[in-house]
């Protein structure tokens, strides 16, 4: 596998470490910097490719050369020691329909999104706002909270483990099987044991969904579980472990990209006052805020690629073989695309933002996180209006791919 020297790299771009503290803080400045001087990076910490412009990112979405199986070359490069004690790692996320190219992606999509159907989403409305409410209404008389412990990670907590059918009094445990299988998802830094406490919250959430299939195949009931199991197209049908594994991704999904969407996006306007004042008064522009928080700082920094063919891009050759990492933070601030776009506008129009992806492999419980987003920070809006930041600091996920604060302190005055 080539490379490129890396004696020319810009000046203007100090070292290549992509997680110190202060770029996890905002890695914005940094994004910008890269997408002006050398936007098809390669990044010699990382050994990979960083790609920063809106338009390159669109095309690698669209180009089946950047592969998403990424699991499968992973696994192949360990040794047998390093397969025998990481399998059960392997064998959960190498059935992720992200992780998967056509034609395995297309029939596993085909199949699993049936159950997150617009008419599906739509009709867990009602049981949001009640879940959003009932969260208000205990924190409403407080004196300050953690915006994401008290209230944006409880919020899809609830709503994914109910759409699944897993019962209320197993709750809780999602929180530390999802932050373990985090760690290791999202590229954490700085947890020695991230493989092994990753895999353990694999074995053990995968065995209890498998329990859950088994019911569900015998009583089934009105939840994605049980839709997954009766899913078919002619003689198809999802294997049990391709039920497991997605219901796992749906689960980690579910928990990680709301509660980042619902903490960057309230953190976001409370910064920007004039922009929450705006939105107070006129709550119809709720939606569009939501639009402008994925664009501005959504969840999801970047996606991950393999490229399985040489790919001329910008004024480089990007062999086969190579990682490729597609910066979404950096496109959707790019100024060939959006006007003024280190500026904050929830009327901004159009809003081409690729915060959830583009093409095959768009979220696929996007519809689930801007129902959830929207319906969350409205009533933030509306029915806190002495909410403001905190004294103390707050504290970002040490992540590669994923946007989100581990804590949010807030105060009403």
């Amino acid at each position: 596998m080539s490379n490129p020297p890396t004696d020319d790299r810009p000046t203007a771009i100090p070292d290549d470490e992509v997680l110190s503290p202060e770029r996890i803080a905002d890695p914005h400045p940094y994004f910008a910097a890269l997408r002006t001087h050398d936007p098809v990076h390669w990044n010699e910490q990382y050994r990979a490719w960083f790609i920063h412009r809106y338009d390159h990112v669109l095309d690698a979405l669209r180009d089946d050369r950047f592969s998403s199986e990424r699991i499968r070359p992973a696994y192949d490069r360990l040794t047998e020691e390093q397969r025998a004690q990481r399998q059960p790692t392997y064998d959960v996320l190498m059935d992720w329909l992200v992780f998967r190219d056509p034609p395995d992606h297309t029939r596993l999509r085909r199949l699993v999104s049936r159950a997150f159907t617009p008419r599906a989403v739509e009709a867990w409305r009602a049981r949001v706002v009640e879940v959003v409410d009932e969260l208000i209404d205990g924190l409403a008389t407080r004196s300050g909270f953690d915006l994401i412990e008290d209230f944006a990670y409880p919020i899809p907590a609830v709503v994914i483990a109910e759409m699944m059918g897993v019962p209320a009094d197993d709750r809780d445990r999602f929180k530390d099987w999802s932050d373990d299988v985090m760690i290791l998802v999202f590229g954490a830094r700085g947890v020695g044991d991230r493989r092994a406490r990753a895999q353990q919250g694999l074995i053990e959430l995968a065995a209890y969904l498998g329990e859950l299939v088994d019911h569900y195949r015998r009583r089934p009931a009105d939840n994605i579980i049980s839709n997954l199991v009766e899913a078919t197209e002619g003689d198809d049908a999802l294997a049990d472990p391709e039920i497991v594994a997605n219901c796992v991704l749906f689960l980690f999904g579910g928990h990680e990209t709301t509660t980042n969407l619902i903490g960057n996006g309230m953190r976001v306007l409370l910064g920007h006052p004039d922009q929450l004042a705006r939105l107070r008064a006129e709550p119809g522009l709720i939606k569009p805020a939501v639009e402008e928080i994925l664009r501005f700082d959504g969840p999801s920094k970047m996606e991950v690629r393999t490229l399985v063919d040489a790919v001329e891009m910008g004024d480089k050759t990007l062999p086969a073989g190579d990682m490729v990492y597609l910066v979404q933070h950096a496109a959707n601030r790019d100024p060939e695309v959006f006007a003024e776009p280190d500026r904050f506008d929830i009327t901004r129009e159009p809003n081409h933002h690729i915060g959830f992806g583009f093409g095959l492999h768009f979220c696929l419980g996007a519809s689930v996180a801007r129902l959830e987003g929207t319906i969350a920070l409205d009533a933030l809006v509306r029915r806190l209006p002495n909410l403001e930041l905190g004294p103390e600091p707050e504290v970002w996920v040490p992540t590669m791919l994923s946007r989100g604060l581990e804590h949010l302190p807030v105060s009403l005055t």
